[in-house]
């Protein structure tokens, strides 16, 4: 788990994707003509943060998104959240500025959220909580498991997909934005008609850990129900450990596929968490297992 390891330690904060996005690049360029299909990669300043890899002949898209929640520094040592974050007392926040290395902690008053830190943060710094990685022989438990294990999905997908394409997106926790641009590149360049979105999902009284990856039949958006029979009836065929997810809450990049101008079904695929959007999101590794071996087996047979 070496490379999930470097995921979790990169900071991307949602708008500050960049460090992400070049990581992301040289382990991809370093790798892919080891992979079984060595695929077209678009990348540079007119996909923005953004990474594209087309393998093949591609029927179906993975989404995975790049950026994380986080914090903005704003005036009088005062934070803005950005994206959902849990608003953690005494909460360690890191970033850095123009001045150097910031390291602080978070605190409340009047309903108002500031940091500590010993001199004023420049305005607009994004800061992300403090990496503490724990894995067992059971469970991963960090910062931003949400989305860090849907990249690390989506690349080991790439190491043995022959046709598909596998996006990396940007801006989702703080209202999305690159979707339609990708999605349009996407369909002039080689259309698709269906798309699985690789992201983290919660644990709630439903969906539990330890019971595999969790498909969606619906967040606060609900895909078409065809697509979904066809993927529930692939996931029982290829007899990996899945559960069936039903949400009144909650969305993804499936959102933006659902409201694109393109006919293109879509369903959220990914292991559930609890802790979601604190320092301590917590995730089965047994789950994690069984979403990388659910995309494999769907991005075949779709």
């Amino acid at each position: 788990m070496d490379i999930l390891n470097e995921l979790l330690n990169i900071r991307s904060v949602s708008g500050d994707e960049t460090a992400m996005t070049e990581f992301l690049h040289h382990h991809i360029v370093k790798r892919m003509d080891s992979w079984k299909v060595t695929p077209k990669l678009y990348f540079g300043p007119q996909y923005h943060d953004c990474l594209i890899l087309k393998f093949g002949n591609p029927r179906t898209a993975v989404f995975a998104h790049i950026d994380t929640i986080g914090f903005m520094s704003r005036y009088e040592n005062q934070l803005i959240p950005i994206g959902g974050p849990e608003i953690i007392e005494g909460a360690v926040l890191v970033g850095e500025d123009r001045l150097g290395p910031i390291r602080c902690k978070l605190f409340t008053r009047d309903e108002q959220i500031f940091h500590d830190f010993a001199r004023p943060i420049e305005r607009g710094t994004p800061l992300s909580f403090e990496q503490n990685i724990e894995i067992d022989g059971e469970f991963i438990q960090a910062a931003y498991l949400d989305n860090r294990l849907g990249i690390y999905n989506a690349l080991k997908l790439c190491e043995t997909l022959e046709d598909g394409w596998v996006v990396f997106s940007t801006y989702e926790e703080h209202g999305g934005g690159s979707m339609p641009f990708l999605l349009k590149f996407i369909m002039e360049e080689h259309p698709i008609k269906q798309a699985l979105i690789s992201d983290i999902t919660w644990v709630t009284d439903g969906v539990l850990h330890g019971e595999g990856v969790a498909i969606s039949i619906r967040d606060k958006f609900i895909p078409r129900r065809a697509f979904l029979n066809k993927i529930i009836q692939l996931a029982e065929k290829s007899e990996v450990p899945y559960q069936l997810e039903v949400e009144a809450n909650g969305g993804s990049d499936g959102r933006e596929v659902q409201f694109s101008p393109y006919a293109i079904d879509w369903c959220f695929i990914g292991a559930p968490e609890d802790n979601v959007h604190t320092p301590y999101e917590r995730v089965a590794i047994s789950d994690l297992e069984s979403m990388i071996e659910m995309y494999r087996f769907l991005m075949a047979n779709l």
